[in-house]
């Protein structure tokens, strides 16, 4: 691991039965947003899920997947689950399935403070406003009442992205984070997450199939086909010159309206 990353991957295999991904490789720095991308099967998304040991049961990892120096794969499900959520946390694709529709969001906002940081009652609920207003949430007092049906689309994916905040995370695992929303709430969010990182000197991954997503936010991108690494540059450089002719085909599928980076939402 490289003395300025917090999480280091190395060679990260995954098979089930057949290999799934192989050999990938990468160091997220804190502040900077470090972008996955690639087709459906591409691997992505379990090479993130790995760092959480979220991955299927009959699922086999290899390699090596550090945090502050401490190996991840392998360890205990309890010695895990007191790293899940506090410093390393997730946001997923769809957040109608990531919150639960029967808990108000200040309980679900307030459960991971309880559970990782022992915070109860005021002390919870004050954190709770704040994290709302730190992702845009309007009357953050009032939404901790409400539950997830009663909000946007793109309000409900700002909570999800709170509750995963709520612990004061080193690194953040975003998964397809825009997919569900339209290009307008879409650039909302990125610049929320662009604004995360900066401030919180988060280190984030962010996993998408989207290069128009990663033309507005990564600072460097990866480019993953059958599971393996085929291209990867900081951000103008890819866009500029890629050069393998799998992410040129990429962008030559990107529709005719890009994602602009000061987009309102």
């Amino acid at each position: 691991m490289s003395a300025a990353s917090v999480l280091s991957i190395r060679d990260l295999t995954i098979d089930i039965g057949r290999p799934l991904v192989r050999g990938v490789s990468l160091e997220l720095e804190p502040g900077r947003i470090h972008g996955l991308a690639g087709e459906s099967g591409s691997g992505k998304t379990l090479t993130a899920l790995a760092v959480l040991g979220l991955l299927p049961r009959q699922a086999r990892a290899g390699g090596s997947i550090t945090l502050g120096g401490e190996e991840l794969l392998g360890m205990p499900r309890r010695a895990l689950n007191r790293i899940r959520g506090r410093r390393v946390a997730m946001v997923f694709q769809d957040p109608s399935a990531s919150l639960h529709p029967q808990l108000p969001v200040g309980r679900q906002l307030t459960d991971h403070m309880r559970v990782h940081l022992g915070l109860r009652g005021d002390a919870a609920r004050n954190r709770a406003v704040e994290l709302l207003e730190t992702v845009q949430v309007p009357n953050p007092a009032e939404a901790l009442k409400r539950y997830p049906h009663q909000f946007s689309g793109g309000q409900r994916q700002r909570i999800a992205i709170a509750c995963a905040l709520a612990c004061d995370p080193e690194v953040l695992l975003a998964d397809e984070p825009t997919t569900a929303l339209d290009v307008t709430v879409q650039a909302g969010i990125l610049r929320l997450l662009r604004d995360l990182a900066s401030e919180r000197e988060l280190a984030v991954l962010l996993v998408t199939h989207d290069l128009g997503v990663m033309s507005a936010i990564a600072d460097e991108v990866m480019v993953m086909k059958d599971g393996q690494v085929v291209e990867r540059a900081d951000r103008a450089t890819l866009f500029r010159s890629p050069q393998h002719e799998y992410t040129r085909k990429l962008l030559a599928a990107l529709p005719g309206s890009r994602i602009e980076e000061d987009g309102n939402e």
